[in-house]
């Protein structure tokens, strides 16, 4: 999962598209993406074959009531001999902009993996191998909610079930406000096309997009895999942990949420959230962007908003601030072990059992303890992450990891000359 600095170009994904146009993939692209419509329509709903008297009738639906989601309206219905045609309105624009993903997202796969074919020298196996996996993480995402974002009746409910387990939520109250399964689909698949974005930007070259790429590859060791692993785990959780704040908007209304339940969502939801996605995707510059900002007066800020979230979210919070909302890891832990709401037990979504306990890993515990080690150490938190960077793209101001001891092999120390080992990342 390579990475490159925050511009608009990786936000509209300008080096995917140019690959797909340059490889005259297209076509294909639309193929996975009709493929993959049709079949999330056939499961969510959206399309129920069978036969059905008369001829074709086609109706446009207003709302027409206040108990009516306002989500739903504009609609398109179409009855015909064949089956019955639902199409509301935002499902149906989350479905064609999840299915476009996955056509983008499977394009690329094939075609990477047919470089990975044509080319088996090792300088770029190990890129092109990788580019294949970026690619169809699009699609392995969007299988797993398969039909979720066109839930129109309780056909997508393992897909359901997948998205409120991570969300947080419940499989009726997302059916219920099935606005937010569209929000989700289209976030995690844009997630990972960003991702995928800026693995072309960094070995674009040796895809066939521009110059040949110099960026040196990291060795892959043990320590490679381990930073890996800690890079996909920071993505998943922050991505899923930023989107429970907008699962809660399903019963709490944001017009009408407290400034405790504000400054849960803010500090305990998206600080620590956005801190691991950028951690993710971009290693070596939210490091350097972490430390220019501590060395600043201003800095203070941003490290004190980070030690808090993290303790919040981290530790007990007594009430009567957990009963406000404001709550943690160690508030959800003395609940379950029978502490009442008198000594900040919060009771969690979910009973004891794989889900509360990947919950509290993923979320709670992981994201919480980077934010800590983010705001009091950082070195230490980005020392696995930058494993898997290559030496060259550290970045500016790299002296100050150059110089954190044994953060790579053979590094010279402070007042000593040389160069990292070339293996080392």
């Amino acid at each position: 999962m390579p990475e490159t600095g925050p511009s608009w170009s990786v936000l509209t994904l300008r080096h995917v598209r140019r690959y797909i146009s340059g490889s005259s993939a297209v076509m294909m692209t639309a193929f996975f993406a009709i493929v993959y419509a049709l079949a999330s329509m056939l499961l969510g709903g959206m399309i129920v074959l069978g036969n059905v008297r008369g001829g074709y009738t086609v109706l446009i639906l207003s709302r027409g009531g206040a108990w009516q989601p306002s989500w739903n309206y504009p609609g398109l219905l179409i009855i015909a001999p064949w089956g019955v045609v639902s199409l509301p309105w935002f499902q149906t624009l989350a479905m064609i902009l999840v299915s476009i993903g996955v056509g983008i997202g499977m394009s690329v796969a094939v075609l990477l993996s047919v470089a990975l074919v044509r080319s088996r020298r090792a300088t770029t196996s190990t890129p092109a191998a990788a580019g294949a996996v970026a690619g169809l993480t699009p699609a392995m995402i969007s299988l797993v909610t398969l039909g979720a974002c066109c839930s129109t009746t309780l056909a997508a409910s393992a897909g359901v079930a997948v998205v409120a387990q991570v969300s947080g939520s419940t499989a009726a109250n997302l059916i219920l406000n099935n606005w937010y399964l569209g929000v989700f689909q289209v976030a995690v698949v844009w997630m990972a096309l960003v991702a995928q974005e800026l693995l072309l930007r960094v070995y674009g070259g040796l895809f066939g997009l521009g110059a040949p790429s110099a960026a040196p590859l990291p060795r892959l060791d043990r320590r490679f895999l381990a930073g890996t692993a800690l890079r996909i785990a920071l993505l998943a959780g922050g991505v899923t942990w930023s989107l429970a704040m907008v699962a809660e908007w399903t019963t709490t209304s944001p017009f009408q949420a407290t400034g405790a339940t504000w400054f849960r969502w803010i500090f305990e939801h998206q600080l620590v959230a956005f801190l691991a996605m950028f951690a993710a995707f971009a290693p070596s510059g939210t490091f350097h962007t972490l430390l220019e900002a501590f060395r600043r007066r201003s800095g203070w800020i941003l490290r004190g908003g980070l030690l808090i979230a993290g303790l919040c979210l981290l530790l007990w919070v007594p009430p009567p601030a957990s009963g406000w909302g404001i709550e943690g890891f160690g508030n959800e832990l003395a609940a379950v072990l029978g502490a009442p709401a008198s000594w900040g037990g919060v009771s969690p979504v979910y009973g004891p059992g794989l889900s509360l306990y990947v919950r509290w890993g993923l979320q709670y515990l992981l994201l919480s303890l980077f934010a800590l080690l983010a705001a009091c150490a950082p070195e230490v938190a980005f020392r696995p992450l930058l494993w898997t960077v290559g030496p060259a793209r550290v970045g500016p101001g790299s002296a100050d990891l150059r110089n954190t001891p044994d953060l790579s092999e053979g590094t010279p120390g402070p007042g000593t000359s040389g160069s990292p080992h070339p293996g080392s990342p």
